[in-house]
């Protein structure tokens, strides 16, 4: 039982909340933000001030062969990709609220199977949730909304992608203002590594199974369509889906939005 100076500070709490609004007495968390494919961790820029605001911590990075990482492109694997995130999750003192976004659905899916005890909420964002032997190639090759793939340009090994010009304006962000498009063709990263998208995510339900799982849905969406983003938190359920009207960056274009979904976890 709670003894009476804990009953008498959670009463001075719950009034100190009703009569001022303050969020002083409500717990913080750990934000750890992946992003997705094309991008780096700059694309929290707008985001991350806005929970900072409200008191949490936030953490983004920059998963190898993106932003500064020097990893060669040709050398970058899912694992790779998740162990730099392992590596960050195991540095915070507490399990994590962990966010990915689009390509970072599959980079999270394998951090919770591999620490599923460091990480408390997933959060998927106009994410690949995927099942166990799933690849996003696999699931991108289903989605008939998308308009990516015309924009997409192999290397003659095959082992990097980059966009033709127009990408981000017609699939990526093309509810972006023109500024916003211009910063984020200024910020492309080089050629995007193929092995990380091809490879199948390995997850049970043991493990990656048993942390509470959400999903943020972007309804006007021209990378992942609305549809194929339904078929995956359908056939994988979620505790609670949000719905932002969007396209595949609010990140950029509805951060107050988008934030407020993340601070109501």
């Amino acid at each position: 039982m709670p003894t009476p100076w804990k009953k008498l500070l959670r009463l001075v709490c719950v009034f100190s909340l009703l009569a001022s609004g303050l969020t002083g007495c409500a717990r913080s968390h750990t934000y750890v933000l992946v992003h997705g494919a094309f991008s780096d961790s700059t694309a929290w820029g707008r985001v991350t001030p806005l929970l900072e605001k409200e008191g949490h911590k936030v953490v983004t990075l920059d998963l190898p062969a993106h932003g500064k990482d020097t990893t060669p492109a040709e050398q970058a694997s899912l694992q790779g990709y998740t162990d730099r995130v392992l590596q960050t999750i195991d540095a915070q003192q507490e399990p994590v609220i962990l966010v990915g976004h689009s390509m970072g659905g599959t980079v999270i899916s394998q951090v919770a199977e591999q620490r599923p005890d460091k990480v408390s909420k997933l959060v998927y964002l106009a994410a690949f949730l995927l099942p166990n032997g799933k690849s996003l190639m696999d699931l991108s090759q289903q989605d008939t909304e998308a308009r990516l793939g015309p924009y997409l340009v192999p290397s003659e090994d095959g082992k990097t992608l980059t966009l033709k010009p127009g990408a981000l304006e017609a699939a990526f962000c093309q509810d972006c203002s023109v500024e916003d498009a211009q910063m984020l063709n200024a910020a492309l990263p080089p050629p995007e590594p193929v092995a990380p998208v091809s490879t199948p995510v390995t997850v049970t339900e043991a493990n990656w199974g048993r942390v509470p799982r959400f999903y943020i849905e972007t309804t006007k969406d021209l990378a992942i369509g609305p549809a194929q983003q339904k078929r995956l938190y359908t056939e994988l359920p979620v505790k609670r889906v949000f719905t932002l009207e969007s396209g595949h960056m609010p990140l950029i274009t509805h951060p107050e939005e988008l934030a407020r979904h993340l601070l109501s976890l």
